[in-house]
């Protein structure tokens, strides 16, 4: 049976119907030509094994990290290629961290740990990289160290770096850390207690790296790093993730080091070719981790720690379960890898400038040998 309708309700129908297609034609219009502005990474894109490739699509994210479809410009140009071409531009670039006169931070604890756990950083790096990453350390966690030097294969008096007489290349990065652990040893060994190898995409929060060595001693022959399981029987440490000799441990570098027999001088993998060396010398590995089980040396920058998506090879090699999350890291962390120029001034601004405003911070003991006492801010400096 036909739905007679009167004049008023006619009226009505068509006015709805009217309004529905309008409303229809604005999202579509929309959804056409406005830009997304927000974005996501899938756990694929934080996978390491992208780092320092080219990613040709970016995810848009679900909560639980499922990646959507690829985000593009109206012009079907790719966010991300962009978005790298404007990092390529401006990397380069200089950020002044000069607002000390607005910080009220009591310091006298770092200060005095400064003084009493000296830490010499050597830094790897090459010609290339003197504008674009070298200098970004130098300008940011490098000027905390008591005592810096940057290691390359030319010397450069303006910057300045140690030149060796090592090619450039992945190849030969075991003999630029043979020798330049040699020439500290040979020039520098009494100016330091503790001896950090570094590369120049690795941030380093010094602090928390002196409250970590309060626990430890430099007549010990003991190194501490990101440790991995593999290859050497005692572990080894990551060479991206940084390490630290004590003072022993470079001097029996130091007098048997050179002996080919013992230490590889060249070739193979660098971090792990050091290992073997150090095991070979009698210097033992160390568990750097917190009172709570938590990482502070990583391989990795810290949203790959964050948010996981590891590659296959971590879960076999990382001597603390490959875990991540806020948990899994030490709020006392020391070190990060694959943390490019941009991020690492980003870095350098949310740890020593960002503040919320209402909070205090208090010091925690976290070493797993107690070396604050309860209620007081005395630390215990072992010889």
């Amino acid at each position: 049976m036909a739905l007679r309708l009167s004049g008023l309700a006619q009226v009505q129908l068509w006015i709805g119907i009217t309004i529905g297609l309008v409303v229809a034609f604005l999202v579509t219009s929309i959804s056409r030509v406005a830009p997304v502005t927000s974005f996501g990474f899938s756990a694929d894109h934080l996978n390491p094994r992208h780092i320092e490739q080219s990613v040709n699509t970016m995810h848009a994210t679900s909560v639980d990290g499922a990646a959507g479809a690829p985000v593009s410009s109206p012009k079907g140009e790719n966010l991300h290629e962009e978005f790298e071409k404007h990092v390529e531009q401006h990397k380069a670039g200089n950020v002044k961290f000069e607002d000390k006169h607005v910080h009220h931070d009591d310091d006298a604890l770092a200060k005095s740990l400064f003084e009493k756990e000296r830490v010499l950083c050597w830094i790897m790096t090459s010609p290339q990289n003197l504008e674009t990453k070298a200098r970004v350390v130098r300008d940011t966690w490098a000027k905390r160290c008591n005592k810096v030097i940057f290691i390359s294969s030319t010397t450069d008096p303006k910057f300045p770096t140690v030149g060796l007489n090592v090619a450039e290349g992945r190849e030969h990065l075991t003999a630029k850390t043979m020798q330049a652990f040699r020439i500290i040893y040979e020039k520098h060994i009494n100016e330091a207690d503790w001896f950090m190898k570094a590369d120049d995409d690795t941030y380093v929060i010094l602090e928390n790296l002196r409250y970590f060595l309060t626990s430890q001693k430099k007549t010990e022959p003991v190194y501490f790093g990101h440790h991995f399981k593999t290859i050497v029987k005692q572990g080894y440490y990551s060479g991206g993730g940084g390490y630290v000799l004590s003072r022993e441990a470079l001097k029996r570098y130091g007098e048997k080091g050179h002996d080919p027999s013992i230490c590889r001088q060249d070739g193979g993998a660098e971090d792990a070719e050091f290992g073997k060396c150090m095991e070979k010398l009698g210097v033992r590995t160390v568990n750097s981790t917190d009172a709570l089980g938590r990482s502070r040396f990583h391989c990795f920058d810290p949203e790959t720690h964050l948010f996981g998506g590891y590659p296959d090879w971590y879960y076999k090699y990382d001597a603390n379960g490959a875990q991540k999350g806020t948990e899994s890291i030490s709020d006392y962390a020391i070190t990060f890898h694959y943390v490019p120029p941009q991020k690492m001034y980003a870095l350098e601004f949310y740890i020593y400038h960002l503040r919320p405003y209402g909070i205090v911070s208090g010091t925690q003991e976290l070493n797993r040998q107690a070396d604050v006492k309860p209620g007081t801010q005395e630390v215990n400096i072992h010889a």
